[in-house]
């Protein structure tokens, strides 16, 4: 039930609120007759403070100072509340301008079935009270504008996220160094683990296919492979053989060449000797 339907609802608080007819009719004689005790003696009325607990849902302070009204004089009322969300934590502290009343509401109100609850009540001694019970009672209670949940749920822009992680990783370096000083080794993961790493600098020279970084060629590195002898004994040497066709392919072209050479040779000889004749 929200504050607003709660504040309608205390309009007639008596019909939904309200004692048995045999024991309200009980009950207001014996506040009577204990507000005559106090005023033969002639003694100012001392306040009476009372605890209830287990209190149903949807009673807040309107109502609850509307119900407890019908048995006296009610000075202070104050109801707890949750500061994250709030909602009701189901108990409250009343207070009466006359003990013996509270006295007795104590006793009428204590294992008093209210909204499918057992109502538990008893008195506070005066020397209990703490001085600070009632303070901020007086005051309409506003519903925080940002509980604990939404502003954790909310959605945080770049620099809180990362003011954050600097606040979490700030107090994993302290504690680490206050187990360090203690002695204790234990290494663990922590939120450091968690935060994506930072690309190295050399991220250009590693391969994409392998894990192995690959060498730059670099003029001092080309330098160094130009002045490393290589060993003829070495077995790492690759060796390729040609196939034979080849070699007679070779050979045969050869031999045509050498046989055009001859006849070029025979038939300049034939024409030296005809022009030595016709000399």
């Amino acid at each position: 039930m929200t504050e607003s339907k709660a504040e309608t609802l205390s309009k007639p608080p008596k019909e939904l609120l309200a004692l048995n007819p045999k024991q309200e009719s009980e009950f207001k004689k014996k506040v009577q007759e204990a507000k005559k005790k106090q005023s033969s003696k002639g003694q100012r009325l001392t306040p009476g403070v009372i605890y209830v607990g287990h209190l149903p849902l949807g009673l807040f302070e309107p109502q609850l100072k509307t119900y407890f009204e019908q048995f006296g004089k009610v000075l202070r009322l104050r109801l707890s509340r949750s500061k994250k969300t709030g909602g009701s934590k189901g108990y409250a502290f009343v207070e009466f301008d006359c003990d013996e009343v509270a006295r007795i509401v104590a006793e009428t109100m204590n294992n008093y079935l209210m909204g499918e609850r057992l109502i538990k009540c008893h008195v506070i001694e005066p020397e209990k009270v703490h001085e600070k019970l009632f303070v901020g009672s007086q005051r309409e209670f506003k519903k925080p504008s940002h509980p604990a949940v939404a502003r954790y749920n909310k959605k945080h822009t770049l620099e809180e996220i990362a003011k954050t992680k600097e606040k979490l990783l700030r107090k994993e370096s302290k504690l680490r160094k206050r187990l360090a000083e203690k002695g204790i080794d234990y290494d663990f993961p922590g939120f450091a683990a968690q935060l994506p790493r930072k690309k190295m600098s050399d991220s250009i020279n590693v391969s994409t296919c392998s894990d192995d970084t690959t060498p730059v060629c670099t003029p001092s590195l080309l330098e160094r492979r130009k002045s490393m002898v290589v060993s003829d004994d070495a077995d790492d040497e690759i060796v390729l053989k040609m196939p034979a066709v080849e070699k007679d392919e070779e050979g045969s072209s050869e031999e045509e060449e050498g046989g055009d050479n001859e006849e070029d040779k025979s038939e300049s000889d034939e024409l030296s000797e005809e022009e030595a004749e016709e000399k």
